[in-house]
């Protein structure tokens, strides 16, 4: 099997993960308004669609040479941010979506990575829309990715403070 088929299985298997998070912010989405959830903000997931195909675009179409010590790190980079975003889902349990939503009288978290990091979610995001392109040396689908995620983000960021500061 050659390097484009396993990397493109390997962008598969990340959208399988994501079609699961979707499934677990859907019901989380579900449990929130009943308890007076308010939401704020966009869905991201669009945008992490883009990253996907454009990783598969870039390998398939600009065919970069696979660096072997390249791949090992980003693949490992890829594991490790997908760890700590289940770690950030199963911390926040009922509290993590995909959208912002706030639960009135609902504790803050700050037990598990949150005990260290305000947003340690975005930094699973950050990682892997760096390291998954990367893996198949698609450093212009990770550069554009890292670049518009960045802005993205900012933006994402205020919004759930703003949201998170009317609980206090």
């Amino acid at each position: 099997m050659n390097g484009q088929v396993l990397f493109t299985v390997l962008v598969s298997a990340v959208g399988l993960e994501r079609v699961a998070e979707l499934a677990v912010s859907h019901r989380n989405a579900g449990w929130s308004p009943a308890r007076g959830g308010v939401k704020s903000g966009r869905d991201h997931y669009p945008f992490m669609v883009v990253l996907l195909v454009g990783a598969l675009v870039e390998v398939w179409v600009r065919r970069p040479d696979a660096l072997p010590v390249l791949a090992w790190t980003m693949l490992a980079l890829v594991a490790a941010s997908q760890a700590l975003c289940w770690w950030c889902i199963a911390t926040l349990g009922r509290q993590w979506n995909t959208w912002v939503i706030i639960v009135p009288g609902a504790p803050r978290v700050t037990g598990g990575p949150y005990r260290r990091l305000s947003h340690p979610n975005y930094v699973a995001v950050v990682v892997e829309g760096l390291a998954l392109p990367l893996v198949h040396s698609a450093w212009v689908t990770a550069l554009v990715f890292t670049v518009l995620n960045g802005f993205l983000l900012a933006t994402r960021i205020r919004t759930e403070d703003t949201a998170l500061a009317r609980l206090a």
